[in-house]
C-alpha cells in the first residue's frame, strides 16, 4: 500500500511538472529591444514571432515580423501573429491597445525599464520563469552584476588620474530637436556607470537651446540618432549643430555616437560591452586603462 501511495504521488507530481510545461508560452511578441536580447540570451529567440521597431539585435531579430515602434503599437497588426503573449517593458504602449490585447485573450507582461541591477534581477527572473529557463536566467545575473563590478573598478583606476569629465548625452527622434538626457533616465545611469559626471540636472529629456549647450560646458557630448550611425551620425549633428564647435567637446573632437536601441527597455546584454567603450573614451589617456585592454 505505501508503494501504491508513493507512485501515486510521484506520478501527480509528474502530472503537474507536465501541465506547468504546458501553460507556458509558445508564442511571444516583444516590445523593448533590451527586453528582446534577453529573451534571445535566455534560449527563447525560437518562440519569438514578433517584435517592436527597437529590437535591432541579434541581427537575426530584423527578420521577424514588425510591430512597429514599442509606444505607438496596434492591436491588429499583433493579433495577426496569433501570439501567447507580448511582453515588453512599461514604455510600452499606448494603454487602450495593451488592453484590447487582454480582452482577445493574450497575456500582456508588463516589466519595469527602470535602470538598476535590482530590476534587472526582477526582469530576468521572470523571463525565465516564462521560458522555463531559470537556471540560465540565475546564471546571466551573476554574469552581469560581476561585469559592472569590474567596470566599476576599471573606473576607479580612471579617475585615480583624472576627475570624472562633463559628459552631455544629447537623443535625436527622425530628426527632430536635439533632447538632453537629464536624471532618471538611462542615460544618466550610463554616463554614470562610465565614469562621467552627467550634466543633465533635469528629470527625463528635455530640449536644448545654443546658449543652455554652451552653458553646460560639456567635455564629452555622447549622440544617439534614430537616423543614423557612426561618422554619418557624427557628421550630421556638427553640421546642423554648429554651436556644438564652440564647446571643449567640439574643440577636442570628443563626440561619442551610440546606438540608442541601448536606451530601450531597460538593462540590456550589451550595456557592459558599452560602458566599457565610454569609459576608453571619458579617459583616453589613462594607463590604467591601456593596461587592461591588453589583458
Amino acid at each position: 500500500m505505501r508503494m501504491k501511495a508513493l507512485l501515486a504521488c510521484a506520478g501527480m507530481l509528474l502530472g503537474q511538472v507536465a501541465n506547468a510545461a504546458e501553460v507556458l508560452p509558445q508564442r511571444w511578441v516583444s516590445a523593448g529591444g533590451s527586453l528582446s536580447e534577453w529573451v534571445v540570451a535566455l534560449g527563447g529567440e525560437s518562440k519569438l514571432v514578433g517584435v517592436d521597431s527597437t529590437s535591432q539585435y541579434p541581427r537575426s531579430l530584423q527578420k521577424l515580423p514588425g510591430i512597429g515602434y514599442q509606444r505607438q503599437l496596434a492591436a491588429e497588426g499583433i493579433l495577426a501573429l496569433k501570439p501567447d503573449l507580448l511582453v515588453g517593458s512599461n514604455e510600452m504602449g499606448p494603454p487602450p491597445v495593451l488592453e484590447q490585447l487582454k480582452a482577445a485573450g493574450v497575456r500582456v507582461q508588463v516589466l519595469p525599464a527602470k535602470a538598476d541591477m535590482p530590476t534587472l534581477q526582477h526582469n530576468l527572473t521572470e523571463l525565465g520563469e516564462l521560458l522555463g529557463k531559470q537556471a540560465e536566467a540565475k546564471a546571466l545575473i551573476v554574469g552581469y552584476e560581476q561585469r559592472l563590478q569590474d567596470q566599476a573598478r576599471r573606473v576607479k583606476q580612471a579617475q585615480q588620474q583624472q576627475p570624472a569629465p562633463r559628459v552631455m548625452m544629447l537623443l535625436s527622434h527622425s530628426g527632430g530637436n536635439l533632447q538632453v538626457a537629464g536624471k532618471d533616465t538611462l542615460a544618466a545611469w550610463m554616463i554614470q556607470q562610465a565614469g562621467g559626471q552627467s550634466l543633465g540636472g533635469h528629470n527625463g529629456y528635455k530640449p536644448v537651446s545654443n546658449e543652455s549647450l554652451l552653458a553646460l560646458n560639456p567635455q564629452v557630448i555622447i549622440f544617439a540618432s534614430s537616423r543614423l550611425q557612426g561618422d554619418a551620425a557624427r557628421a550630421t549633428l556638427l553640421e546642423q549643430n554648429p554651436v556644438i564647435a564652440q564647446t571643449p567637446a567640439g574643440r577636442d573632437g570628443r563626440v561619442v555616437v551610440i546606438d540608442p536601441t541601448l536606451l530601450v527597455g531597460g538593462l540590456g546584454p550589451r550595456l557592459p560591452d558599452a560602458l566599457a567603450a565610454l569609459t576608453t573614451a571619458f579617459y583616453p589617456d589613462s594607463k590604467a586603462l591601456s593596461a587592461g585592454a591588453g589583458q
